[in-house]
């Protein structure tokens, strides 16, 4: 008796969520749940006839286009695996330049030698920070000197002289820390 609950009362759920995605979804669907203690009798939604309906329209499609969407749940599990271990890895990446970089903070502010010059990886991890950085640093100043315009000479500008070349110093612009920004 205890099984038929449950199995109704599960039968009833995935019946209320076939509907609920219809709606939601805007697509038809149909659900056909045989039951163990009524075999010969089928649990049909939303009717025998909108059932029969759905899936003379499924028959119809091509195969290619009924298997395009369509996967076991082996295939299910697997892809949400492979989903998972990707963030779990992009996660760790994510941590291990959190660590370098107070690291290499602590290392700057404090002197503090706790930088472990055993360990390698830590050691080629501050490194490849560090080059990253410059990187971007290389990179901010390029663009800075790019969108660079050339000042002006007004009354509070004035020519100097360096380096044997002539240069203008006056007021500048901030259209450089603008586009950085």
């Amino acid at each position: 008796m205890e099984k038929s609950i449950g199995s109704r009362f599960r039968n009833s759920s995935l019946m209320k969520k076939i509907s609920e995605i219809t709606v939601l979804c805007g697509i038809e669907a149909c659900a056909v749940v045989y039951s163990p203690d009524v075999p010969n009798k089928p649990e049909v939604w939303p009717s025998e006839s909108g059932a029969k309906s759905v899936i003379s329209k499924f028959k119809g499609v091509s195969e290619v286009e009924q298997s395009k969407k369509m996967f076991c749940q082996e295939s299910f599990i697997r892809q949400r695996i492979d989903k998972g271990q990707e963030q779990l890895k992009k996660l760790k990446n994510e941590n291990r330049k959190r660590e370098i970089n107070l690291l290499m903070c602590e290392y700057l502010t404090h002197g503090s030698n706790n930088l472990d010059s055993n360990n390698m990886n830590y050691l080629k991890g501050f490194s490849f920070f560090t080059d990253q950085n410059l990187d971007e640093i290389r990179n901010k100043i390029s663009v800075c000197q790019a969108h660079e315009e050339t000042p002006v000479i007004d009354d509070g500008g004035k020519t100097m002289t360096q380096g044997g070349q002539a240069r203008v110093q006056g007021p500048r612009t901030n259209v450089a820390r603008k586009n950085l920004n």
